[in-house]
């Protein structure tokens, strides 16, 4: 007798040509096992990074497009993104930009002064360009998920502080390292006003891509230096929990990270490093980790292109972000934007022309983009402290695996092959045959 569906399995599934998009299956996986199949063995014994979550960058056009919605409309989309439910495919960690990220209508800081004034003890500090759009929908996230963890990353300082007077490239004056950590202690405080706890802050968004707008050069040993001299002795002297992250840019340069954490000075402020991976391969992250496996690792930006390549893209980001950088330790995993216009707009001058949000918004009308179902297939089921665990790689299937608090165990797993596979997902005693077709994502909760 063929072995019976399972009901003991929750399985979603996406396929790379749309007719499924994240959607629960009642067939597809059945009790038993084919010894004659390749097997993904979960070892719930040997365990890894525990995770803060998975979701995207609420960028200031993001936010701009969200509170542009009407009430009722606006309410709908941030608890199907937010809420902790059996519904909603519950985003758990958020990236926001301090100051203007390139996807704002405008460039601006929180202390932007007339030429030749500076500032260096931030009494002209103001978070004022946020509180239109951006704070308010943080406000109405947090109202639905109060759990939710919020990164923070700055593309530059006030110009002021700068070698070229310009938000685009140019690197931080020494002489103003004191007044820029004040700047970052400023934010977190008066965020907190607002009832909005940044748990986190990186130190440079792309430090080594000057030519953005905004943008600023930092090399690692001035990271180092500011880090060690200002900002970590700032926080400590304001009593600021938020964590310090650095680096925040491609894998191609793991020697970053590495350099700033062999500073014995600079290390004891810094929780972990950030990465994103426009160049080199994920499995750098882990060279990280090797050299100081005492500090943590977060995956925080990547971008879609539009109009996107949906079988593409889910394969791809799956396989090297949700797969990828948790294999190779990474806390978070986080696509970029959040929303955009039919136009990828609103962005600054110079800025990305070509950034897909997770979601299109046209008034009230939304559109579902490939990041949406990416991080929906990790986001629902692996919520904060589920822990990564080990499993083996078939060819072909690349997977991850994770104990939730619950118990429970989650299992995601894409088809890397050009045909149907049929493969059995071993926990313990239980086994269970499970088939999927070419370039499709499942996850599998047991």
């Amino acid at each position: 007798m063929p072995p019976e569906q399972s009901k003991n399995v929750t399985f979603y599934l996406t396929t790379p040509d749309k007719s499924v998009l994240f959607a629960k299956q009642e067939n597809g996986v059945k009790t038993g096992a084919d010894k004659d199949l390749p097997t993904i063995e979960i070892n719930t014994k040997k365990a890894y990074q525990e995770m803060d979550g998975f979701g995207f960058t609420l960028t200031g056009g993001s936010a701009f497009h969200i509170n542009n919605m009407s009430a009722t409309k606006r309410h709908e989309l941030l608890t199907e993104l937010f809420a902790f439910d059996k519904e909603n495919i519950g985003i758990s960690y958020l990236r926001i930009s301090l100051g203007a990220s390139d996807l704002d209508a405008e460039v601006f800081s929180y202390n932007d002064l007339p030429d030749g004034e500076i500032d260096l003890k931030m009494k002209k500090f103001s978070l004022s360009p946020d509180k239109k759009f951006l704070i308010p929908v943080l406000k109405e996230i947090l109202a639905i998920n109060p759990e939710i963890k919020i990164l923070a990353s700055p593309w530059s300082p006030p110009v002021w502080m700068k070698t070229n007077n310009s938000s685009k490239g140019g690197s931080l004056k020494p002489e103003f390292y004191d007044a820029y950590a004040v700047y970052f202690v400023k934010y977190v405080q008066e965020m907190q006003n607002e009832g909005i706890t940044i748990d986190a802050i990186t130190v440079q968004n792309e430090p080594l891509h000057p030519g953005n707008n905004p943008s600023l050069l930092m090399p690692a040993t001035e990271q180092t230096d500011f880090i060690k001299r200002s900002l970590g002795p700032a926080f400590k002297a304001a009593g600021v929990k938020t964590k310090i992250i650095i680096y925040d840019h491609n894998a191609d340069k793991p020697e970053y990270p590495i350099t700033i954490l062999n500073d014995p000075e600079a290390k004891k402020y810094i929780d972990g490093s950030a990465f994103h991976l426009y160049g080199g391969v994920i499995e750098n992250v882990s060279k990280v980790h090797e050299a100081h496996p005492d500090k943590n690792r977060y995956f925080t930006e990547q971008w879609i292109g539009a109009p996107g390549d949906f079988g593409g893209d889910l394969k791809w980001h799956t396989k090297q972000l949700i797969i990828g950088a948790s294999r190779n330790w990474c806390k978070t995993v986080l696509e970029w934007n959040l929303a955009a216009d039919p136009e990828q707009k609103p962005h600054t001058p110079g800025g990305c022309t070509q950034c897909l949000g997770a979601v299109t918004i046209d008034g009230d009308l939304i559109t579902r983009n490939p990041a949406y179902y990416i991080v929906a297939h990790a986001s629902k089921f692996v919520r904060p402290g589920s822990v990564r665990i080990d499993s083996n790689i078939p060819a072909n299937l690349p997977n991850v695996a994770f104990k939730t608090p619950q118990g429970k165990i989650a299992v995601i797993v894409l088809n890397d092959s050009d045909s149907n596979q049929k493969f059995n997902i071993k926990i313990g005693e239980e086994t269970f045959e499970v088939s999927l077709s070419k370039g499709t994502v499942g996850t599998f909760v047991l």
